[in-house]
């Protein structure tokens, strides 16, 4: 007997059949999919402005791309990076491949230690952690207390992303690895000077949680010494106006906290005056001898090539406050003999270091502080890109050669400090501070760079 059944039912029949069939496809498809292992063989680097945009890496930033090999993605519901939950989009997911972006929300150090440096992969039914450094950007160095201390002086290196110093080479490959103390937020850290650094000076490089990273090359660069008054370049003065620094104006007493002095040393307000009255220039002035002596071009230049940037070679000096120093005095840093007194022009820069933001505030030292003036800050040369080659032709061009330093206590105009438009004025008064410096040099500011892959 045949049977014939109503076309009225064939309809809802065939729905009730394709929704059947799609739930058991669905099924088998999640059973494959949510309930198979997840691994981990590689993880790739994405960085489409390297020379190797897909490099196999062992670590990675916060903010970088990564590919990752395995199996079992397919289902992937859930990455965890350093026990952050991490967002993925499931186009760039296959059961072999996905990809994903280190979040900058990523904690580092203060991740769980049970969770620092893994990656956690989950999906309905199975999870895979899988060991993988992470780090956060890239650590910088941008200045050292003092590049020229004494052996077993402590010295502090600032920056950021300089977290967990493990190690810091110096100058002769001369390597620390004990008595580092780190900031917690990798903002500085300090580390013992030790003995035996080459006298040809160069970079620190420094081992950190977050990799590796180098200073400019100017720590203990004493062929670049102008003038250390202890036998390094000649001291010159001519004269006996007040203002000429002699040499028995020059102090030899050990001063200092922290770091202390190297011998003598230029005391810019001497024993024999009491205070410096208010509106004066050219208070004390303190040379180098100048002609037939000085000789920037044979001396540096075996080691600072004249066609560098003038950005990348600067005039470093120690000194040392010891008491606070505020409202009023400048130094005066003259390239030649050549100023009268005042000037905010040419050949020279003026250091006001109670300037801040605008504003006075109490300047002090606890011991000697390496100060660094890029050579493009000097005025002549701070408005176009000059090279090292403008100003040895300059010195050799001028009447007088003699490099110097006034202390003035004229009153100072804040545009003048800025290069920006101001009224603000900071009238002089009359001061007493002592301030001391040694150690005059020229040094190089270039910066190896740090790889973080071997090419």
């Amino acid at each position: 007997m045949k049977y014939i059944l109503n076309k009225k039912y064939w309809a809802p029949i065939a729905l009730l059949s394709m929704l059947f069939l799609g739930l058991l496809l669905t099924s088998c498809e999640n059973n494959d999919s949510e309930g198979k292992a997840i691994t981990i063989t590689k993880v790739f680097l994405e960085d489409v402005n390297s020379t190797v945009p897909d490099r196999e890496v062992t670590f990675a930033r916060l903010g970088q791309a990564l590919r990752i090999e395995g199996s079992g993605f397919t289902g992937l519901k859930r990455v965890y990076i350093n026990g952050y939950a991490t967002y993925f989009n499931v186009v760039f997911v296959s059961d072999n491949s996905m990809l994903v972006n280190v979040s900058a929300d990523t904690p580092i150090l203060d991740a769980d230690p049970s969770v620092r440096n893994t990656i956690r992969f989950a999906n309905d039914t199975n999870e895979f952690t899988f060991p993988f450094e992470i780090r956060s950007g890239k650590p910088v160095i941008n200045g050292i207390s003092n590049t020229m201390p004494n052996p077993g002086e402590v010295i502090i290196v600032a920056g950021s992303g300089l977290t967990e110093v493990s190690k810091v080479v110096f100058p002769g490959n001369v390597e620390v690895t004990s008595g580092i103390v780190s900031d917690p937020d990798g903002e500085f850290f300090t580390v013992p000077a030790p003995s035996g650094v080459s006298d040809l000076g160069g970079s620190l490089f420094v081992q950190t949680s977050n990799g590796g990273v180098y200073s400019p090359a100017c720590y203990n660069f004493k062929k670049g010494l102008l003038l250390n008054f202890d036998g390094q370049g000649q001291h010159g003065y001519w004269g006996t106006s007040t203002s000429m620094i002699q040499p028995a104006d020059l102090e030899s007493g050990v001063i200092g906290l922290e770091n202390t002095s190297q011998g003598k040393y230029v005391p810019h307000r001497p024993a024999r005056i009491a205070s410096f009255d208010p509106a004066k220039n050219r208070c004390t002035e303190v040379w180098t001898a100048g002609n037939g002596v000085d000789n920037w071009r044979a001396q540096l230049t075996p080691y600072i090539p004249a066609s560098t940037p003038l950005d990348k070679v600067a005039l470093q000096f120690e000194m040392y406050v010891p008491d606070n120093w505020k409202d009023s005095g400048f130094i005066k840093i003259c390239m030649i003999n050549n100023f009268n007194g005042g000037e905010w022009t040419g050949a020279c820069y003026n250091y006001v270091p109670w300037i801040v933001d605008g504003k006075s505030v109490d300047f002090k030292t606890p011991g000697w502080r390496t100060v660094t003036i890029p050579l493009n800050k000097f005025y002549a040369w701070s408005k176009e890109a000059f090279t090292f080659e403008t100003v040895l032709a300059f010195r050799e061009a001028a009447t007088y050669q003699n490099f110097g330093m006034y202390f003035e206590n004229s009153d100072i105009k804040l545009s003048n400090v800025t290069g920006s438009a101001s009224e603000v004025e900071f009238p002089s008064k009359a001061i007493s501070v002592k301030v001391y410096t040694d150690n005059w040099r020229i040094v190089s500011l270039d910066t190896p760079v740090y790889n973080d892959f071997a090419n």
